[in-house]
């Protein structure tokens, strides 16, 4: 069994559409304690890839299948997915189980693959399966799948929301919000900005100082900041909204207010990978 966690996005500035259809970006990532739990066994041979607990997964399935293309092997999984993180929330769950997939899978090859090649099949996969498959904080860049690990203070609380009645749009229609609005021509500067707001972190209420995320933004975000984060912001495309607490009190405070108007999970940066 592997423990799948959540992500947040500690900032995410988007560029242009690339000729692939896909957006530059620059982003910072991190995981947080909510976890799914990933089960990958050997299946009975022939039977291919069986996904059991989470009839609406698409993307563990197409991780193993990719896995066994990639490998050039015969190999039948089972796949068994038990569900914390909210889907389609902008906490990048379907991502994290399928990198736990492609970890427990790759392991029960003959041969397993090297990491280079795991990565590319995350890669293929979905931007943010990449991320899931390393430890620590990270800088993505190019569509999100290229990855430089972050130094970055871990002492604080995070506060998870979603909001009553918020729904994610497709990303699809997210990234073509963005594109409409005309946002991307300044993205080489922000992204430069960006690396300097990252090198001047020393303590974990730095994090403050780093942009906010363009590609979807929400006001209630103030709202969480108004009760005691130093950091507020959307995760993703949303409509998660995350909050960054110096104080555990404060976070347990916060979140009991917030609970009378959605769904809220209280929990801190997680050190394993």
């Amino acid at each position: 069994m592997t423990t799948a966690p959540a992500k947040i996005n500690l900032a995410l500035l988007v560029g242009p559409r690339r000729p692939d259809g896909k957006h530059d970006v620059a982003t910072v990532l991190e995981r947080v304690g909510l976890v799914d739990t990933v089960v990958v066994e050997r299946g009975e041979a022939g039977t291919g890839v069986v996904v059991c607990g989470f009839p609406d997964d698409s993307i563990v399935r197409a991780a193993l299948e990719a896995l066994v293309e990639t490998a050039g092997v015969e190999a039948s999984f089972s796949a068994t997915i038990a569900k914390r993180i909210p889907v389609a929330a902008g906490l990048g769950g379907g991502s994290s189980d399928a990198a736990a997939a492609l970890r427990q899978g790759n392991a029960l090859l003959p041969r397993p693959l090297e990491a280079a090649a795991l990565h590319g099949i995350a890669a293929r996969i979905g931007a943010d399966v990449p991320f899931f498959l390393h430890a620590g904080p990270q800088l993505g860049t190019g569509d999100g799948s290229t990855l430089k690990p972050l130094a970055l203070p871990r002492d604080y609380h995070v506060v998870l929301w979603i909001p009553d009645g918020s729904a994610k749009e497709s990303t699809a229609a997210v990234y073509a919000a963005f594109d409409a609005r005309g946002d991307a021509r300044a993205f080489p500067t922000k992204r430069d900005e960006l690396l300097e707001a990252i090198a001047r972190i020393t303590v974990a209420t730095d994090l403050a100082a780093l942009p906010a995320n363009e590609l979807v933004t929400s006001p209630l975000a103030t709202e969480v900041e108004r009760l005691g984060a130093f950091r507020a912001d959307v995760s993703g495309a949303g409509p998660a909204l995350y909050g960054l607490f110096e104080d555990a009190d404060a976070a347990a405070r916060a979140a009991e207010t917030l609970r009378s108007g959605g769904r809220v999970w209280v929990t801190r940066p997680l050190d394993a990978s």
